[in-house]
């Protein structure tokens, strides 16, 4: 089919958080196979992880057990891999790009400030609103930030139980969730934000049918070998098709996959990037200020006020 190339600007960018902005991809593997080898089991194969990757944790854990196969209850490998976590996470640091893209988009609140929009040349232009919406609970999103205050700390985080048991990525209820969270926060006389004004950004396949399901645009940025494992399925991968849906709905018995339908091949809703280094902010509409406003007065107070962000965690 003919890509779709008339979508409205991007008024709001919905990030995962895991291996999309942390580089925690790698020592989420490096715990799992300490404990595997302990026990005499092969490493973690990237086709087991890709299918962890972006789902709750209930839902991950019972494919990972049923892989596994391990000598130990599934709460005592919790404990030995909690363990490892808690020493292992505060290292992670931002992955490339990402530091200067939440930069780049905080800096969009200009717009709304009265000397941007005295101005002819801003009057047309709008701000990006940002939300975090991730499956990892909130005791492990401060083991993993703790050390990072400046890049998360504009964020409102807890553990939402609106996102019912089951209703995880690859379902698309954790982003309508952050997108209705984004709307009950607009200034007044500002139209609420539609889904396809919104920009999902991903790394996990579960994550990208997620922000389908919704009715989103998405940029998919995956982890090298996991890029390697899908090589040949691209397209179908950034259409929501591969059937994540229907596979947990599988395992919790009602189909899964009736909340919203899929997207087409290469229908232009969806792309591949390989890092969030000089993100092409134009091609989806934003337009990005300057990093001199920021010492403007009206910027200055702007920053003091938290960007509406929510984390929808895993129960």
């Amino acid at each position: 089919m003919a890509p779709r190339t008339d979508f409205p600007p991007v008024r709001a960018c919905l990030f995962d958080m895991d291996g999309l902005l942390l580089d925690t991809e790698d020592l989420y593997t490096l715990c799992i196979n300490i404990v595997l080898e302990k026990y005499g089991r092969p490493s973690l194969p990237w086709s087991i992880k890709a299918k962890l990757q972006g789902r709750p944790f209930p839902q991950s854990s019972a494919i990972f057990s049923q892989w596994a196969q391990l000598p130990v209850s599934d709460v005592e490998y919790q404990a030995e891999v909690s363990a490892l976590q808690q020493k292992h996470f505060p290292t992670t640091q931002p992955l490339p790009g990402v530091v200067k893209l939440l930069a780049d988009l905080g800096r969009t609140r200009y717009w709304e400030t009265s000397a941007a929009a005295s101005k002819d040349d801003s009057k047309d232009k709008k701000r990006v609103h940002i939300a975090l919406a991730t499956s990892s609970h909130a005791n492990n999103f401060r083991i993993k930030t703790t050390h990072l205050t400046d890049l998360f700390s504009r964020r409102v985080l807890g553990d939402d139980k609106r996102v019912g048991p089951g209703r995880g990525k690859p379902l698309p209820d954790i982003y309508h969730l952050a997108l209705s969270t984004i709307n009950a926060g607009l200034a007044p006389g500002e139209p609420p934000i539609k889904p396809e004004e919104c920009l999902v950004f991903e790394d996990s396949v579960p994550g990208v049918e997620s922000g389908r399901r919704a009715g989103m645009r998405v940029v998919w940025v995956p982890h090298p070998m996991l890029k390697q494992e899908y090589a040949g399925r691209e397209a179908e991968v950034l259409a929501g098709r591969m059937n994540e849906a229907a596979d947990e709905g599988n395992r919790h018995g009602d189909g899964g996959n009736a909340d919203a339908e899929v997207g087409e091949l290469n229908d232009g809703w969806a792309e591949y990037l390989e890092s969030l280094v000089d993100f092409p902010y134009e091609k989806y509409g934003m337009a990005i200020p300057p990093p001199e406003v920021e010492s403007e007065p009206e910027m200055q107070q702007a920053a003091k006020e938290p960007i509406a962000a929510e984390e929808s965690a895993k129960s």
